[in-house]
């Protein structure tokens, strides 16, 4: 059915669909729907302890043995920087007044932990089929340690230097990840998101420049986008923004109401709620104090100064200052079930590949 199946063998799933791991939004019980259908589940881990870690990974291996992909961040953390942070929240300051709040409190930034030790000897314990990486690579011991109890290793590439540089190091498959992707830029050899190229523009080049199997991410929402990825010369799909609509998401009420509201045209890279670019929804802070701000401190120091107007606002109904993130292709999206939603992506590419090629 398939016409490139190096990724179905590498990893031993049935169909070529991964489940972005979406830290926040994505749990169990998204990667257990996803892995029953036959597609490969994810768990994201950069925002859980190793404790969470362990016993969402119980949940999954209750009901399901199937594939089972563990994603990390990998960025190094910046030394604080008071007098950048102070002058953030100073840029923030006529929203707190708005708020009624404490310009003075502190509310520590969502935490996102790079991939170490301890996650190393979980994994160790865990021995997932697949370990996913965001930003780069672990430490090179570390990723021999991960190698040698034979997880598949995985991770995002944003340009051809940073596929080729991913393989010299061993990854076993590359995320070719577009600028149409919703959530964070997996770039890690540039911080210039200027020179991103769209996810048409980046897989064919990167398939051309590697020899593992290469993985289509940004605006795939239905199975003309995985048709698509096919005919570029992808192995397989990582879809996320469609995910966001099922009832295995996580994301609140206010998030999945702007999703279901959203058209084209209507998302925007922004810095300001992480420090680091990542593409959302516009919403008022965006609009207003960014999207990019040169002000905004490092990743993910920058949350820590929204975190008190988001839990303002959403208490008033409002997602003027929440992270909605999502990629170009938000409109193509349609509420169902992650299995069912598998399934789809599945059927629909498959039958628009088999038309092409009968």
């Amino acid at each position: 059915m398939w016409p490139n199946r190096t990724f179905l063998d590498l990893v031993g799933v049935e169909l070529p669909i991964i489940q972005a791991p979406m830290a926040g939004a994505g749990g169990a019980a998204m990667a257990v729907a996803t892995a029953k259908a036959g597609g490969l589940g994810s768990l994201p881990c950069a925002m859980l302890g190793a404790d969470k870690v362990k016993a969402e990974v119980g949940v999954i291996r209750q009901q399901t043995a199937r594939p089972l992909n563990l994603n990390f961040f990998c960025h190094e953390p910046r030394a604080a920087d008071p007098s950048r942070e102070n002058a953030w929240k100073e840029r923030l300051g006529g929203y707190y007044d708005e708020h009624g709040l404490d310009k003075l409190a502190t509310a520590p930034a969502p935490n996102r932990a790079p991939f170490d030790a301890a996650m190393c000897d979980l994994v160790e314990d865990i021995v997932p089929e697949v370990i996913s990486f965001h930003f780069g690579l672990p430490a090179p011991d570390l990723l021999d340690r991960v190698k040698a109890v034979g997880c598949r290793i995985i991770s995002s590439a944003t340009s051809v230097a940073e596929a080729r540089w991913l393989e010299e190091r061993g990854c076993h498959a590359i995320i070719a990840q577009g600028y149409e992707a919703g959530g964070h830029r997996g770039m890690f050899l540039t911080d210039d998101i200027s020179t991103q190229s769209g996810t048409f523009a980046l897989v064919p080049q990167v398939v051309d420049a590697v020899s593992v199997p290469v993985i289509a991410a940004g605006g795939i929402a239905d199975g003309r986008g995985v048709a698509a990825a096919f005919a570029l010369g992808a192995a397989a799909v990582q879809v996320g923004t469609a995910y966001l609509l099922t009832p295995e998401s996580l994301v609140s009420d206010l998030h999945r109401t702007a999703l279901l509201a959203a058209g084209e045209g209507q998302t925007a890279l922004t810095n300001v709620f992480s420090g680091r670019p990542a593409r959302g929804l516009m919403n008022r802070v965006m609009q207003e104090a960014g999207p990019i701000s040169a002000e905004a401190p490092a990743f993910p120091t920058a949350g820590g100064a929204l975190a008190p107007l988001k839990a303002a606002a959403e208490a008033k109904g409002s997602a003027d200052f929440s992270s909605l993130w999502s990629g170009q292709a938000a409109a193509l999206n349609k509420p169902m079930g992650a299995e069912d939603l598998t399934r789809k992506l599945a059927r629909d590419a498959a039958e628009r590949l088999a038309a092409i090629n009968p």
